[in-house]
């Protein structure tokens, strides 16, 4: 009796350390593909929030990371395009908190005259058919921040008009435009503030020395 429970403790013992064995291979290898879609996603996206006419270096290699409440509550990035030396643009990583289902992370592209360039979601939770309007391939909300600049002087045109402000709201749910348009007014007050200190901080994207990129 004890021999057959020790072989039978034995046998679950080796199947449980399998089966995590098993579970963590699965997850490493999904991270690592979660990892390369989320790399690959944000790429596109800097490309749409910042016209490559802006730029001739390598967007993506040029960054630098900050951490200001207006923009996140932790640490987040912002890419700089150049053209001929010079910054032209840049693509600022911000987060809503106020979402209806949580954090909106989003990309915000800003030319050197504070003019906006392109916004897109990066992720969101929030409901499908409703806040989810935010993402350019539902609807094309996300576009109305083009060519709008921030005036201090006109702070409450930035609002959904359900507030007073500029921009439409979505029906069923004002909660989740109302925190984008929040959220990128924030990263547009940032910018007016830091982009000359902006241009002067080490590049934190850059590859190490002697390696290239083909890509």
């Amino acid at each position: 009796m004890k021999q057959t429970l020790l072989k039978n403790g034995g046998m679950l013992a080796g199947f449980a350390v399998i089966t995590t064995l098993l579970i963590s291979i699965t997850f490493l290898g999904t991270e690592s593909r979660i990892a390369q879609q989320q790399q690959k996603k944000l790429l596109s996206i800097l490309t749409e929030v910042v016209p490559t006419a802006y730029y001739d270096n390598q967007l993506y290699l040029d960054c630098v990371s900050v951490n200001d409440p207006l923009l996140a509550t932790t640490e987040t990035v912002i890419y700089r395009g150049s053209l001929n030396g010079e910054l032209n643009a840049v693509a600022i990583e911000a987060t809503a908190p106020d979402g209806y289902s949580g954090n909106i992370n989003i990309v915000v592209g800003i030319d050197t005259n504070l003019n906006v360039l392109g916004v897109r979601v990066l992720a969101h939770k929030e409901t499908p058919g409703l806040g989810d309007k935010i993402e350019l391939a539902v609807s094309d909300w996300i576009t109305s921040f083009t060519n709008k600049q921030y005036n201090p002087d006109e702070d409450a045109r930035w609002n959904v008009k359900k507030d007073g402000g500029d921009f439409d709201q979505f029906t069923g749910a004002t909660i989740t435009p109302r925190a984008v348009v929040a959220s990128v007014k924030r990263t547009l007050q940032y910018a007016q503030d830091n982009l000359s200190s902006i241009a002067s901080l080490p590049n934190a994207c850059a590859l190490p020395q002697g390696e290239t990129n083909d890509n």
